[in-house]
């Protein structure tokens, strides 16, 4: 059997409806106990009564997921080593899911602060559920084979669930006989969850690899139906069912949480295309006033972003991209900072040569020179402003006439030393 597209397969695939052939209800270990449904949606502000609901199951879930990671690790203890070798690092992902799940938990109860909860609140409790895990750098979430990974509190809640249903199973912790019918509701349930996720794969290989893998277990698990009805002892065949199963829900949860962050990607480096352009567009006028104000003024070239062309959607082409865009933005700083430096330059230049005048104005007024050093002062002063005023200021020129003027300021102002200080 195969799925295409977004179509789930008849109901004549689906394993048969089965009823436990005993009367009273199974005992339960907390693998059947899912995580609870998360209220509302993102940005649809979630009220106070719904969010005391909400949270209170989920403290409840936390802590028996917390136990039943206990146990697990209790139960590694007595396998051998090449055995613990193997679930421990699934165990060390369990428990940063729950480590990260809990700590979002304690914030979200510090925003309902006891059910004192506005409108901010609740539209905070709502990005605090529905946000991505990872937009807080304490909760970095991470598989062995596809590194970091971005959820949000529901789906890393149903990924826990999937991992301690399997982890327990290969610990050798799955429920005896009695049992069997709550697990086999539980697997139903898992393979229902499974199959509203295939529609959202992307078409193409992905979608088909996926529907052909829920279609196996949907044979498999419709076979323990059976084997049950008649009466068989399945035990031995649920554990290897479980992980599978769970295996492939959190094959599609990683999946999907990849292709929104290649979608946030996509969207942050479209935003930094439109700011980068915005910038340069800053940099040609600033450019233009340069050259219009200072001779030699700096030529560099400013780089055109919109020719590095469209974003790519796929995520090799991406990298290159990104790449690329990184180069434009140095040399953009470059750009920037030598046409800042440059007009920088003559303001520094103007503001001493005024400073050297104020000062001059200051002490000839206290003591004025001879007829002689004041033509040399006006002289050099009329040079100065002359090549001041003049666009585009020659830069070199105008530092060196400032240089002079502010030298012979000096000489001749200076108070005159007194020979018998000098000599003692």
């Amino acid at each position: 059997m195969t799925l295409s597209g977004a179509v789930p397969p008849p109901p004549s695939s689906r394993p048969p409806e089965w009823t436990p052939p005993s009367a009273g209800p199974a005992g339960t270990r907390s693998g059947g106990s899912a995580a609870p449904a998360a209220p509302g949606g993102l940005g649809v502000p979630v009220p106070a009564a719904e969010a005391q609901t909400y949270l209170t199951a989920l403290r409840q879930w936390v802590a028996q997921r917390r136990a039943d990671l206990s146990e697990v690790d209790s139960a590694i203890l007595r396998l051998s080593s090449a055995e613990q070798t193997a679930i421990t690092t699934d165990l060390t992902v369990a428990l940063t899911f729950w480590k990260a799940i809990n700590d979002r938990l304690t914030l979200l109860e510090t925003t309902f602060d006891g059910g004192r909860v506005g409108a901010k609140e609740a539209e905070r409790l709502s990005t605090l559920i529905h946000g991505r895990l990872d937009s807080n750098t304490t909760e970095h979430l991470s598989l062995p084979a596809t590194g970091s990974l971005a959820v949000s509190l529901p789906e890393a809640c149903r990924l826990l669930d999937s991992l301690t249903r399997t982890l327990q199973a290969r610990a050798s912790l799955a429920p005896g006989a009695a049992e069997a019918t709550q697990r086999i509701t539980v697997l139903r349930a898992g393979a229902e969850r499974v199959r509203d996720q295939v529609p959202l794969v992307p078409a193409g290989p992905d979608r088909d690899d996926a529907a052909e893998r829920l279609a196996r277990l949907d044979r498999r698990v419709g076979d323990l139906v059976e084997r049950a009805r008649r009466g068989a002892d399945v035990g031995g065949l649920i554990g290897p069912l479980e992980i599978d199963l769970a295996v492939l829900e959190r094959d599609l949860i990683v999946a999907a949480a990849e292709r929104a962050n290649a979608a946030q990607d996509r969207a942050d480096t479209r935003q930094q295309v439109e700011e980068l352009d915005a910038r340069a567009e800053a940099i040609r006028s600033l450019e233009r006033r340069c050259i219009a104000a200072v001779t030699p003024a700096p030529h560099l070239a400013i780089p055109n972003v919109r020719a590095l062309g469209p974003v790519p959607g796929e995520a090799a082409g991406l990298a290159g991209y990104r790449q690329r865009l990184d180069r434009v933005a140095r040399a953009l700083d470059l750009a920037h900072e030598t046409y800042a430096a440059a007009l920088a330059e003559r303001d520094e230049i103007i503001g001493l040569a005024g400073a050297v005048g104020a000062m001059l104005e200051a002490r000839l007024a206290a003591h004025p020179p001879d007829d002689e050093v004041q033509d040399d002062l006006e002289a050099i002063r009329s040079r100065l402003e002359a090549v001041l005023g003049r666009t585009p200021m020659p830069t070199t020129r105008a530092r060196a006439l400032a240089a002079a003027f502010q030298s012979y300021v000096d000489s001749v102002t200076r108070p005159p030393s007194r020979p018998g200080r000098a000599q003692q």
